[in-house]
């Protein structure tokens, strides 16, 4: 039988929690071993220092040296693994609360968050969103990936179905895709942090190519390796002083250039190598039967060592500051322009390269978030692209971001009959839920994620929608000048682009009079109906029902009901074909005293 998500993080969290205490055990007597070892060190060189005879203690001091210097190397280790089990049971511990329909701990995606497009009405971002629920980004390029991807999904059945092969092959990945995760959160990262190191790629270069800068950076530390030999044969430093203002003068000249340059590419050491680790770790995935696989691991498996070089040398060159080089190894050995020189090298080797691997980590987390999500829920269904005529049909069809206990999952086909489905009810009967259900469906689709149905096809579409209208103080827009521009953008969209496109409208023309909506809203349908389109259309005017005999083929009703029962008002949210015949406002207003 096969292992369920609960299972399996429960599992791992239990196998996590046992080795972190025993690591923890393991520091505690490392840092007991490595106290002990210093203090024989440091009795050793005692004994050294005061004894006559003190061979024995040369050796003594040599042993305890290298194993002191051991138990610090064994403390790191531990010190490392023990921060990468505790971001492992963070992973798991997280995923656990998901299925549990808990906040996911990682960004919702709030600043993601437009007017202009579907991503408001369709709860695309923000708290207990579809970004929030896929949400598994460490890194800033891994975020705008999978934000971009939920913006504008795919739209052609190749890509589609490319993706969804390569989500379905690394959702099987479990461990891997943890891994990723893990190694990401152990680094925060600034937004921008990686923008500068672009910007410093675009710096023209101060030594690469140039020959006089290039041939001090080696001939000032030669001479000054010879002044010290020189010096302690002779006892003459006066060479050696000499070389070190050379050098100091040398250093001093481009110091300006290589301050500026340390400004764009200091401290970057630690996300570099959260990127390489990133990059590292997937070059190991398991690629058959996915294409996009095959190339984001190519990619990888050429830049992880380019990127891990970039954030050594990046370390490197962190210690101009430190007084040690600052006084000595810049004077002595030019050390500014002996880092400048070999990052000049890695830019010219792999500037040309360096976008392309990075936006190869953001697809990776991309990937790595719709994966999870596929994993989390083995029950949903890959949905089938259909490229032959414009169509959207689903089989227990229900909303991704419900509990399923409280859900209820409908049927639903549109294209094949009608192109427009007038979606009538009364308040709270479930009719803009539904909306959101088949779109955020088919966004999932598009994105090569498995859907919240037990049978789902379509055709690739763009989501127009008006959903949900607000007003603007800041652009002195009222409620009904507001929903006409969202109109308006909807026919411009459609005017302008050949691809299909599904809208969803729910509740049109509330600011005006029954008459002139019900007019205004007959008029919008049938232009529409002139576009390469598929309509879902929610309303409460019950008038507009009558334009399934004037416009039959293209236009079917459908309607959720209310009942009252015993005097409580029940809803089925079942979608049915037909016109909504209860009404609710007045019951509830009478219960509710207000009439």
């Amino acid at each position: 039988m096969m292992q369920t998500p609960t299972a399996f993080y429960e599992e791992k969290i239990n196998q996590y929690s046992t080795e972190l205490q025993q690591v923890q055990k393991r520091s505690l007597l490392v840092s007991g071993a490595r106290l002990a070892s210093f203090l024989a060190l440091a009795w050793s060189i005692w004994q050294w220092v005061k004894q006559e005879d003190d061979s024995i203690y040369k050796i003594a001091t040599v042993g305890f040296l290298v194993l002191f210097i051991l138990f610090i190397r064994i403390a790191l280790n531990l010190g490392d693994r023990k921060k990468l089990l505790e971001k492992l049971l963070y992973v798991n511990r997280n995923e656990l609360d998901i299925l549990q329909y808990k906040p996911n701990r990682f960004d919702n995606g709030l600043a993601f968050t437009s007017n202009d497009n579907y991503s408001g009405d369709l709860d695309i971002f923000g708290a207990n969103s579809v970004y929030h629920l896929l949400n598994r980004t460490t890194t800033h390029h891994g975020t705008q990936a999978l934000a971009g991807l939920l913006q504008q999904s795919l739209l052609t059945k190749e890509a589609i179905e490319e993706q969804q092969a390569a989500v379905k092959g690394l959702s099987t990945q479990k461990e891997l895709r943890q891994l990723i995760t893990a190694h990401g959160l152990l680094h925060e990262e600034k937004a921008g942090n990686l923008h500068d190191v672009a910007d410093w790629l675009r710096w023209p270069s101060i030594i690469q190519g140039k020959r006089w800068p290039n041939t001090l950076r080696l001939l000032v530390p030669a001479f000054n390796i010879g002044s010290i030999v020189f010096w302690a044969f002779t006892g003459n430093y006066l060479p050696l002083l000499a070389g070190y203002f050379i050098g100091w003068c040398i250093v001093g000249a481009f110091a300006k250039q290589i301050t500026q340059q340390h400004m764009l590419l200091g401290k970057k050491e630690s996300i570099l190598g959260q990127y390489a680790r990133i990059l590292q770790l997937f070059s190991g995935v398991d690629k058959s039967g996915s294409t996009l696989l095959q190339r984001e691991q190519a990619t990888a498996g050429e830049a992880h060592q380019a990127i891990r070089k970039l954030s050594k040398l990046s370390g490197l060159f962190d210690q101009r500051i430190n007084l040690l080089v600052l006084i000595f190894l810049n004077g002595f050995f030019l050390y500014d322009l002996q880092c400048m020189w070999a990052l000049e090298n890695w830019k010219a080797r792999n500037k040309d390269r360096f976008d392309k691997w990075i936006a190869c980590t953001g697809a990776i987390e991309m990937l790595n978030a719709l994966a999870t999500f596929a994993f989390n829920n083995p029950a949903y269904h890959w949905p089938a692209v259909n490229d032959n005529g414009v169509s959207i049909a689903g089989k227990g069809l229900a909303h991704p971001l419900i509990p399923a206990a409280a859900c209820v999952a409908n049927d639903f086909t549109l294209g094949v009959e009608e192109r427009l489905a007038l979606v009538t009810g009364s308040n709270m009967s479930g009719k803009t839920t539904f909306l959101r259900t088949v779109g955020v469906n088919l966004l999932l689709a598009q994105c090569g994620a498995p859907v919240c149905a037990t049978a789902f096809s379509f055709t690739p579409m763009n989501i127009l929608s008006s959903i949900r209208v607000s007003d603007s103080l800041q652009e002195h827009t009222s409620y009904f000048m507001a929903e006409l521009k969202r109109l308006k953008q909807i026919i411009r969209h459609l005017q302008e682009h050949a691809t299909p496109a599904l809208v969803l409208i729910d509740e049109i023309l509330r600011g005006t009079n029954s008459e002139d909506k019900t007019h205004g809203s007959e008029q919008f349908i049938k232009k529409l109906l002139q576009y390469n389109s598929l309509t879902m259309f929610a309303t409460h005017d019950l008038s507009l029902s009558v334009l399934e005999q004037e416009l039959p083929g293209q236009l079917s009703n459908y309607c959720f009901e209310s009942i009252i029962r015993d005097g409580e008002l029940i809803f089925d949210y079942t979608l049915q074909r037909g016109v909504a015949k209860n009404r609710n406002a007045s019951f509830l207003m009478g219960k509710m005293e207000i009439i």
